[in-house]
């Protein structure tokens, strides 16, 4: 049976944006923002993710697209015979155990929107602390967090079991559009509140005194975040694009609907935590907890325009999220369907029930879900990154990577981005130390 592959440039594009916008953007983004100083974290998130993350996603995006394989066979097919397939491998976990802890986010983002179509977030009376009891209310009830984990899931499931062309392309192709759109909306509405200019100076105007060590190890830590870097997923959906597709174009158009992404969610947010007088270093609470507190005090002249937004942002929440889980999934089920010859259905069952089990142990388990967070942000994706840069700029043969990738990102591979992901590496242990 010939291997699916995605019908154009345009709509592989929509599909690895999608892939890269996620909750990162939409729920990590703005706190990150909130809690390392504004416009200077976000001058450091830009040059990371243009110098060195759009490098990487090439890197990644080759290996996919030049063997018109998933991970481990990706890796097998170009170094027969090598310990390198075992990384292959190491990519198909990683993303499998993102997607579990992730899905317990997606669980509270589809609980969310049902909140806001059934008015929740419509009381004017209700307090910031009332709001934050609901959201402890939900994290407690770990019965009604496997419930919502499982709903997010099946829609994943639903998606990914119908394959590449009718499942993942006509997905990502309604939502992706569709969640700039609703996200835009938000962003128009947040600037029309009272106070909202000092959200935007906050933004707009670096202070270039709170760029520090930490700062700037925050803001590449979320670069790689944000653009999916060295999980696999990626490549898997590089390896559905046509041979005569254009890489590097095809990565910068996807680099650059990503940053638009968040800055857009930066936007849509910040302006009107300000315009509520709250502290923008909420934490990743913000869109759980500040967030409706900020919807429920639109209603105290306008009910209807406060249900309304909310149920705007918490399907972009629900949309950004999905888009990402979406292709986290596909990686692992491409592992059994290329390597294994398992039929679509049972691969994406398979992989479903491995990710409820350990989604609901993360469910139960807070410590579990913190430490699964640490792992794949804070080791694992730069770990993938540097391995797939090695790969390309060492492994491979300089003449075939240098007809799909310019001499001067080989270079920055090759030379530059090893040496940065060792140095983060280096500063993180001795800054926790």
């Amino acid at each position: 049976m010939a291997r699916e592959s995605f019908a154009n440039r345009t709509t592989a594009i929509l599909a690895m944006a999608g892939s890269a916008i996620g909750l990162g953007n939409i729920w990590r983004f703005p706190y990150m923002v909130g809690q390392n100083g504004g416009a200077a974290f976000i001058l450091v998130y830009l040059l990371s993710a243009i110098f060195i993350c759009v490098p990487i996603f090439i890197s990644e995006a080759y290996i996919g697209k030049s063997t018109q394989l998933s991970t481990f066979g990706a890796f097998e097919k170009l170094a027969p015979g090598s310990a390198w397939k075992w990384v292959g491998l190491l990519t198909v976990i990683t993303p499998i155990i993102i997607l579990s802890f992730y899905s317990v986010v997606g669980g509270w983002s589809l609980a969310y929107l049902f909140k806001s179509l059934t008015l929740s977030f419509t009381d004017a009376s209700a307090t910031q602390e009332v709001h934050g009891a609901v959201f402890g209310a939900l994290v407690g009830n770990k019965w009604a967090g496997i419930a919502w984990l499982t709903g997010f899931l099946v829609l994943n499931f639903g998606v990914v079991t119908l394959g590449v062309s009718k499942g993942i392309e006509k997905f990502t192709k309604i939502t992706t559009p569709i969640l700039f759109v609703l996200m835009v909306a938000i962003v128009f509405y947040s600037l029309s509140m009272p106070g909202a200019k000092a959200g935007v100076d906050y933004l707009v105007k670096p202070d270039f005194s709170k760029i520090n060590g930490h700062v700037m190890l925050s803001a590449m830590g979320q670069a790689f975040f944000s653009l999916s870097l060295g999980v696999g997923t990626i490549l898997t959906y590089a390896s559905y694009m046509k041979k005569e597709e254009n890489l590097v174009s095809t990565g910068v158009y996807t680099a650059v609907f990503d940053l638009m992404f968040a800055l857009i969610a930066g936007f849509a947010i910040m302006p009107a935590v300000f315009a509520a007088g709250i502290e923008p270093g909420a934490g990743p609470g913000l869109i759980f907890e500040t967030l409706p507190y900020i919807f429920s005090t639109m209603g105290r002249d306008f009910p209807a325009l406060s249900a309304g937004v909310a149920i705007l942002f918490f399907t972009a929440v629900l949309f950004a999220a999905l888009t990402s889980s979406v292709s986290m999934l596909e990686a692992g089920v491409a592992y059994f369907v290329d390597h294994k010859k398992m039929a679509r259905g049972k691969a994406t069952a398979l992989v479903f029930g491995f990710c409820w089990i350990f989604g609901s142990l993360c469910c139960v388990s807070t410590r579990l879900f913190d430490f699964c967070d640490r792992l794949t942000s804070d080791f694992l994706m730069t770990f993938g990154s540097l391995l797939y840069a090695v790969f390309v700029g060492w492994r491979l043969k300089k003449a075939d990577v240098l007809q799909e990738i310019p001499r001067p990102i080989y270079f920055i591979v090759r030379w530059i981005i090893p040496l940065v992901i060792i140095a983060i590496f280096i500063s993180n242990l001795v800054m926790k130390g």
